[in-house]
């Protein structure tokens, strides 16, 4: 089969996760001439401070077209992205249309492309927690289930594909994008002066952040993680840059008075990519509820330990750094006392996690061969 020689492919992002999906994509399209790249925001998150700097900071182009979607239910969101996505499509006509990561604005614009019988290409395919409560992993499944490209940060993606019967010639194997960020980023953020701001040292605090509905949505469950904290408190100070959601949960309930007395919990707006990417790469130890995170520490070999009961990126567990503790307090404080008390541990980084993933998936998409990518393994 003959290299394309002109490829048009219109990229999707909706929310923060996706701008750091997204940003290798676009450097890499810069570098090839045979490729036109469209960028499409929905708005999902219509932050536009925050917007704006992690593309200012991560030197993605402006988007060619911003949908200004907005807040709202999944139902209203999702059919709003779909609506306002269509005639996009339509007019721009495009080879492929290429999403990232597992938010509304992915399944949304991959229904659209599906039911106009455009080429979809998922980024980050295959993962799966298996818990079907979680509105991620079935934006997860449908998005795969009707995309031509998966490709797929880590074996588990293969895998799970598979099982559920994608044609192997459909499933790619690459590495991922979210690590090509990383390493290009991490020495930049080095630079960043957010520990003067904070006024705290490197390997001295531990990281906190929380945001999804299982666990900020409910007091009782948000308490008993901040009965964990409390205890590692004792130890050390833990930084809280706080989701808006998070926060309003909060502070429509008596845990607002309850974090304003725990002393060493320091609750900060949430940061830009640079920011935080320093805080994390420099805490004694990180909880959180990101899947992306989970991801972040393993390669920069910090302990994590995520507050949920599953995983879809099984691969931090098995190489990385990552501790799944779910939400019980005794279970959280043990993970946290054998990371202290067992500091020395090796951490791996899972294969093809190198910063080549992105050229890997538009030498896939352009039809070129290269021996660093895989159709699939076993």
């Amino acid at each position: 089969m003959s290299i394309v020689k002109y490829m048009k492919i219109l990229n999707v992002v909706g929310a923060r996760p996706n701008f750091m999906k997204i940003a290798p994509l676009m450097a890499e399209y810069s570098r090839r001439e045979n490729i036109h790249a469209i960028l499409v925001h929905t708005g999902q998150h219509y932050d536009d401070t925050m917007s704006h700097l992690f593309f200012e900071e991560l030197g993605i182009p402006k988007p060619d077209i911003n949908l200004e979607v907005g807040s709202g239910s999944h139902a209203v969101q999702t059919a709003e992205i779909m609506k306002r996505f269509e005639p996009v499509l339509i007019h721009h006509k495009p080879d492929v249309v290429l999403v990232v990561g597992d938010v509304n604005s992915t399944i949304a614009c991959v229904l659209v492309g599906a039911k106009l019988g455009t080429k979809l290409a998922h980024v980050e395919a295959g993962l799966r927690s298996f818990d079907r409560s979680m509105p991620e992993e079935i934006n997860r499944v449908l998005t795969d289930a009707i995309s031509d490209f998966l490709f797929c940060t880590e074996q588990s993606g293969v895998d799970n594909l598979l099982r559920e019967g994608i044609p192997q010639d459909k499933v790619h194997l690459v590495g991922n994008v979210m690590i090509d960020t990383l390493l290009k980023n991490r020495a930049k953020a080095q630079s960043s002066t957010i520990l003067d701001r904070l006024a705290i040292n490197g390997h001295t605090y531990a990281l906190l952040t929380l945001h999804r509905p299982a666990n900020v949505d409910n007091p009782q469950v948000f308490g008993h993680i901040l009965d964990a904290i409390d205890f590692i408190l004792k130890d050390m100070p833990v930084i809280f840059p706080v989701h808006p959601r998070t926060r309003k949960n909060l502070y429509s309930t008596t845990l607002g008075q309850r974090v304003g007395r725990m002393v060493g919990l320091r609750l900060i707006d949430p940061l830009g990519y640079l920011d935080f990417l320093r805080l994390m790469m420099s805490a004694a130890i990180v909880l959180t509820d990101s899947g992306g995170i989970q991801e972040e520490t393993t390669i920069l070999k910090v302990p994590c330990l995520t507050l949920r009961e599953h995983t879809e990126r099984p691969a931090t567990v098995t190489c990385g750094s990552n501790q799944i503790v779910g939400r019980n307090p005794q279970r959280i404080v043990a993970a946290y006392k054998d990371v202290v008390n067992n500091d020395g541990k090796r951490y791996q980084i899972p294969p093809l996690w190198d910063g080549q993933a992105a050229r890997r998936i538009v030498d896939i998409l352009t039809d070129k061969k290269h021996e660093g990518a895989s159709r699939h393994q076993f």
